[in-house]
């Protein structure tokens, strides 16, 4: 498997953080997030994601996108608000997010 963090982009863009913890038997919740990180790769104006989860249930996900339009076409997807719902009701004992606009951006990759 080849794990690498994403690119780094020309600014500004816009980078959504969250970040949960799980309840202890999140029944159906990877193939649920398994299917969101495929839906918004067809969002207009993402630029990609990185994910990490913890054991314990700690999680951090990080999503780029171009604009406010794109996180707001996102936000509009049926199928990513029936995740919504069922994650408060049903995987998350507590999540937050965070939306920034990145002004600067870099990387550096070993060659």
């Amino acid at each position: 498997m080849d794990i690498r963090p994403v690119a780094a982009h020309e600014p500004p863009y816009y980078t959504v953080v969250f970040t949960s913890v799980l309840t202890e038997n999140p029944e159906g919740y990877g193939e649920t997030a398994e299917r969101m990180h495929e839906l918004v790769k067809d969002v207009p104006g993402f630029l990609g994601y990185e994910s990490a989860r913890a054991p314990g249930g700690l999680g951090i996900t990080v999503g780029y996108f171009r604009d406010e339009e794109a996180i707001a076409a996102w936000q509009r997807n049926l199928e990513h608000q029936a995740a919504q719902k069922q994650g408060r009701a049903e995987w998350y004992q507590r999540y937050s997010v965070h939306v920034a606009k990145v002004e600067r951006s870099y990387g550096f990759e070993r060659g």
